[in-house]
């Protein structure tokens, strides 16, 4: 496995500060990083528009963060990224039902689930796109997935 270069800016994304070299389970480290960064932005703006364009810059971004760092790395997807992580939770920061500690800690804990058991058509994006893209869509499907079950939850209780 090919060392991280912390002092590329492009590998310390895609890390995820950082947070991708811890262990166990870096994608749950980075997943509370973007919980952490997105509950700092949230407080500061209050804003879904805020937060849709952050998820598109973040995403359009990272598509590329992502790939150069597998390329540079030679390995498609290594589990120590997680920029797609982060910016999956600022996507549900976007549409969260409820803005608190219960609705923060009910995103954290769905996402992880639909990132982690990856139901269809999660897994077959996961297996069949490839690049940054591939890195990177199939975080967003688990988001959209998590955001769907939340705001089902909300709606019937």
């Amino acid at each position: 496995m090919k060392p991280i270069n912390l002092k590329n800016p492009i590998h310390f994304l895609a890390v995820g500060f950082g947070s991708g070299l811890l262990n166990p389970a870096p994608g749950t480290w980075g997943s509370l990083v973007g919980l952490i960064v997105a509950i700092i932005l949230w407080t500061a703006t209050q804003s879904s528009i805020f937060f849709a364009i952050l998820t598109l810059i973040s995403f359009i971004s990272g598509c590329y963060i992502c790939n150069k760092t597998s390329q540079d790395l030679n390995v498609h997807d290594d589990g120590r990224i997680v920029w797609d992580e982060i910016v999956a939770i600022f996507l549900m920061f976007t549409y969260l039902p409820e803005y608190n500690l219960l609705g923060y800690v009910l995103a954290f804990i769905s996402f992880r689930i639909f990132d982690i058991l990856k139901p269809f058509p999660i897994r077959y994006f996961d297996e069949k796109l490839e690049s940054g893209l591939g890195i990177m869509f199939d975080d967003i499907l688990a988001a959209i997935f998590a955001l769907i079950s939340l705001h089902l939850l909300y709606y019937f209780t």
